[in-house]
């Protein structure tokens, strides 16, 4: 077989488009994996719409939460081997020599490249991963399920890290959706006590479920943070806003006690204002945090592999993947969406 199936975007206007392109063959470091599962991120609707200011170049496959079988590599492949279950990442690979790669912050390399963005991702049959940064899956695990750990775990548990929160404080998750779901599991595995806020009872019912203690419906409560404060007698020690809509970034940063650190990983395209006086005053911090490294990705799978993260999602098919980015716009999908593409 010379031929993969893949979903590629030809323009930031049209649909997807499902067709048959060579299989790739392996460079020097990189390994060739056969996928047979695939998470959707919104990442990948923003990439497939141009949204972001660095366009990636078409025509190009998205997916960047990918997970298969090492059916060959390239010549100076020494960390993988043909059989190993190893996934993409948004972290496709770094210079490895600027001062960010040397400390451990390779997510903030300007020379990286991005899985589905910048280099051809996991929607589809096949796809190349740099065996320097692939991660490794632990055996024994649920490779449905394991797909999206690979971006929104690792990225919310990052995240999480990022609030300088400790075992027994409090912490505010926003958005209980394909990420925030994820990151309440993280945050009762960390030993945090969560507050869960959305605007869909169901989904914050799936909060509760994965141990969040307090939830507020921000559309129905009159005033977020007062009703956050009260219930956490003094407001929490840290949030982690993964919701897109700008409000939610002032009401986690209202609803932070005296020193909190608030860590933004949702990208809506709103401004939205900062109180500085408060800021100031209270002795906050607002920190931007960008998915994680790869020690954060092996930290993050191990909380997966030993079933403290379970996430929701439902399995389709590479063909419905416009009807799936139409759910992803319209708020219609709980938790998370997973190709199949063992049949392909």
């Amino acid at each position: 077989m010379t031929t993969m199936k893949v979903a590629r975007v030809q323009s930031f206007i049209d649909p997807l488009v499902c067709e048959d392109v060579p299989i790739p063959v392996p460079g020097p470091f990189e390994a060739l994996v056969r996928v047979e599962y695939s998470g959707v991120c919104h990442t990948d609707l923003h990439a497939a719409r141009g949204d972001w200011p660095v366009k990636p170049p078409l025509p190009f496959v998205p997916g960047h939460e990918g997970v298969g079988t090492v059916i060959s590599t390239g010549d100076q492949v020494t960390r993988l081997a043909v059989g190993d279950t190893v996934g993409n990442a948004w972290l496709w690979s770094a210079c490895g020599e600027c001062e960010y790669c040397q400390t451990g912050w390779e997510t903030l390399c300007s020379e990286q490249v991005n899985g589905g963005y910048s280099v051809d991702g996991s929607f589809g049959t096949h796809m190349l991963v740099d065996s320097r940064y692939a991660p490794i899956i632990p055996a024994d695990v649920d490779l449905k399920a394991v797909g999206p750990v690979l971006c929104a775990g690792v990225t919310v548990y990052k995240g999480l890290k990022m609030t300088d929160t400790q075992p027994g404080d409090w912490v505010l998750i926003s958005g209980i959706g394909g990420l925030g779901h994820i990151a309440v599991q993280y945050a009762v595995a960390m030993g945090r006590r969560v507050v869960a806020i959305d605007v869909d009872d169901a989904k914050l019912d799936l909060a509760k479920r994965h141990g969040a203690e307090v939830t507020v419906n921000a559309f129905t409560v009159a005033d977020v943070a007062t009703e956050i404060t009260q219930q956490t007698n003094g407001g929490v020690h840290g949030a982690l806003v993964t919701a897109v809509n700008a409000l939610a970034f002032p009401q986690a940063v209202a609803s932070l006690r005296r020193g909190g650190t608030v860590a933004l990983v949702g990208l809506p395209p709103e401004q939205f204002p900062l109180d500085i006086f408060t800021t100031v005053l209270f002795g906050l911090t607002v920190r931007g945090s960008i998915v994680g490294t790869r020690k954060d990705m092996t930290e993050a799978l191990d909380f997966f592999a030993r079933g403290l993260i379970q996430p929701t999602y439902t399995v389709r098919k590479l063909s419905e993947i416009n009807d799936i980015f139409a759910e992803l716009v319209a708020g219609d999908i709980t938790g998370r969406v997973v190709l199949d593409l063992t049949d392909e």
